[in-house]
């Protein structure tokens, strides 16, 4: 049975295929990530503070600057990078499997030629990218859970604060509430992650055939400053939600309980701070984006280096 038509069918992808995605995406994303590290801390410690205890008890931050220079005043400039060790390890395979969830998934909805079927093709990449974020993130959702919580850990020494590390972090956790504390705003976050990634991955890919055609090799100039185009944009779409499912995370392991669940989280955040709460941080974010437009980049120019690796290894 075919596919789509309109376009021939793709090859399936070789396992050649599946560790390039995996190298070229891993690669990629390990790199962007450290160096915005301490934008995410910055945007994550915004985005909480009204349900983080200890900044709760004292004074909270009053935006992006102040944050940022609180951090580096009261815990050390390292500081900046804590949690980032979580970051790396769920993004790695968290990127990879998505850009190879991706491909896959593009040859079953997206298998459209984008001249005769322009908006077949756009609305399939859409699809498949929001599919690909999806069943990634089902995989790696506690390392995604630790980094947050880690990233709002405050304190200057390791007995100031709640967590030693990682590790120490899912035990408690685990401990505490079982499995479930560990997949906390889960469901949100899957809704959330399928319409940043739809546009992430799907706007992306589409883009790139309307605007660059059929040129192999665009300048990175322009393919960067597209991608951070349809990364800022993905990421203003989802705020909200990604705003609900951070609330949700600090829940776990508390004695107290804040929302009984998304619907009454989006409510309380909407009654008790205004709409404007839900984007809390997003400033820090939009700095940080540039680190994921560059992952769009350096994967296409990982993958072409490896691939191109792979033929002259091949010519010898």
């Amino acid at each position: 049975m075919g596919g789509p038509t309109g376009v021939p069918q793709k090859p399936s992808a070789t396992a050649k295929d599946v560790i390039l995605d995996f190298l070229a995406g891993g690669t990629a994303v390990s790199i962007s990530k450290t160096a915005v590290a301490p934008l995410e801390r910055v945007k994550l410690l915004l985005q909480t503070q009204d349900v983080n205890q200890k900044i709760a008890q004292g004074q909270k931050y009053k935006g992006f600057a102040d944050c940022f220079a609180r951090c580096i005043k009261e815990e050390g400039a390292v500081s900046l990078w804590r949690g980032n060790w979580a970051n790396v390890l769920r993004y790695f395979p968290t990127q990879a499997l998505n850009f190879a969830f991706k491909e896959r998934y593009q040859r079953m909805f997206a298998n459209y030629n984008p001249s005769l079927n322009p908006y077949k093709f756009f609305a399939g990449n859409l699809f498949a990218g929001g599919m690909a974020g999806a069943t990634g993130l089902t995989f790696v959702y506690p390392l995604d859970f630790a980094r947050t919580r880690l990233g709002v850990d405050i304190g200057k020494s390791v007995s100031d604060r709640q967590f030693k590390g990682m590790n120490d972090c899912l035990v408690k956790i685990y401990k505490a509430d079982g499995i479930q504390g560990l997949y906390r705003g889960f469901a949100i976050s899957v809704a959330g992650i399928f319409v940043y990634r739809a546009f992430y991955f799907g706007g992306y890919d589409a883009g790139k055939k309307f605007i660059f055609g059929d040129n192999p090799n665009p300048s990175i100039l322009y393919r960067f400053l597209f991608a951070q185009f349809v990364t800022s944009s993905s990421e203003f779409l989802a705020y909200p939600l990604d705003t609900i499912r951070r609330r949700l995370m600090m829940q776990s392991g508390r004695g107290d309980v804040i929302y009984s669940g998304t619907l009454d989280c989006g409510r309380k955040i909407a009654k008790n701070e205004g709409l404007t709460a839900f984007f809390k941080g997003n400033l820090s974010n939009m700095y940080r984006s540039v680190g994921s437009s560059l992952v769009l980049v350096l994967y296409d120019e990982f993958k072409r280096y490896l691939v191109l690796s792979g033929q002259s290894s091949s010519a010898k």
